[in-house]
């Protein structure tokens, strides 16, 4: 498939729920407020671009491609990333809202989620290896046979996490929240 190649554009307030956004490669592009909600973004590629304030909420990733992307104060509910490709995935969510996505086998070593909300969302299986998920909100997101190692928690609030059934090696946490990896032992822990 030949693709269209289109670099250093801005694309500002354009609601691609209503009008689908053109297959191509975009590279370089910044997208400020745009709408992308139930959108189907399949067979995109999206490199080094930046998307701020937008709406991605249960778009359709299907074999789109987010390589070395930035998102910050995006609402993107309930997204399926195992479905995008993960061939050079990379990317940073800053102050997101990224509730119920599915993260499921998905290579996030070294992915940045800084001061973002993450409830419900499952990163079982996914390789967060030297990833950073810093001051979020992890409520009910799910850690199965995810590889943790190096991975830094500083100041992450809610989460539970097995101890057992991950691999945690030299991941950074802070008190008081480093109890969420005792919560399968039903402790009472006082001050």
């Amino acid at each position: 498939m030949n693709f269209k190649y289109i670099d250093e554009q801005t694309f500002a307030h354009i609601n691609y729920a209503e009008k689908r956004l053109e297959i191509a490669e975009y590279e370089y592009c910044t997208f400020n407020n745009c709408n992308f909600s139930n959108s189907l973004l399949s067979e995109i590629k999206f490199s080094e671009c930046e998307f701020i304030q937008c709406n991605f909420s249960n778009a359709n990733l299907a074999n789109a491609s987010f390589q070395d992307v930035k998102f910050a104060n995006c609402k993107m509910l309930g997204l399926q990333f195992e479905a995008c490709s993960q061939f050079g995935f990379a990317a940073t969510f800053q102050s997101c809202q990224l509730d119920h996505s599915i993260f499921f086998k998905v290579k996030l070593n070294r992915s940045n989620f800084l001061n973002s909300q993450l409830k419900g969302v499952d990163f079982s299986e996914a390789d967060l290896k030297k990833s950073k998920l810093i001051g979020c909100n992890l409520q009910d997101a799910t850690f199965q046979n995810t590889i943790l190692e190096l991975a830094d928690f500083r100041n992450a609030t809610n989460y539970s996490i097995d101890p057992e059934q991950n691999r945690i090696k030299a991941a950074k946490f802070s008190m008081p929240d480093v109890v969420g990896l005792l919560d399968k032992y039903l402790l009472k822990i006082e001050n």
